[in-house]
């Protein structure tokens, strides 16, 4: 008979799905900079590229902390949200569209990540992994920034400079 699946089992997987996603999610933001119409746009994917990177150090304490090798396991969820990114570049590549579609894509990204660091700090808590908790807790604070900063820049010239050539 198989062991029991545990939190911990589901921790550990959850975590896994995370680090795969920040990895395809930093490979993919260069790609949005250079897509970017905008050059607050610009900054603010080469910006959230630079804080990725230290999100993936910090997953990889947490995997230190469990004594597991840092490896992530394929997220069909990242790899759709990011598929549709990428559409939203071919589609609206040179249209007064795109930076908005671009922070929209981006957004989907940052929503993901806000569920999956939620969840995994509540585990992480209920497992009594208080270092752990610390360390996810710092990549969800940034999320959260990246997500407000992103709704601003929508609101403040990405949204209107689209719906004026409607």
């Amino acid at each position: 008979m198989a062991a029991e699946k545990t939190l911990d089992n589901l921790f550990l997987d959850t975590l896994k799905d995370i680090y795969y996603a920040e990895k395809q999610i930093l490979k993919t933001l260069p790609k949005m900079a250079r897509a970017a119409q905008s050059e607050e746009g610009k900054a603010s994917f080469l910006q959230h590229r630079d804080e990725t990177q230290g999100q993936i150090e910090r997953i990889e304490q947490v995997f230190e902390l469990l004594g597991k090798p840092a490896r992530g396991k394929t997220c069909e969820a990242i790899q759709g949200i990011i598929a549709e990114g990428e559409e939203i570049m071919d589609e609206y590549k040179g249209s007064v569209a795109l930076d908005a579609g671009l922070i929209s894509s981006a957004q989907a990204v940052e929503h993901y990540e806000i569920a999956r660091y939620g969840t995994l700090i509540e585990w992480a808590g209920q497992l009594g992994m208080d270092e752990a908790v610390e360390l996810l807790q710092q990549n969800l604070a940034e999320e959260e920034a990246t997500d407000q900063k992103l709704t601003e820049l929508a609101r403040a010239s990405a949204n209107q400079k689209a719906a004026k050539s409607a």
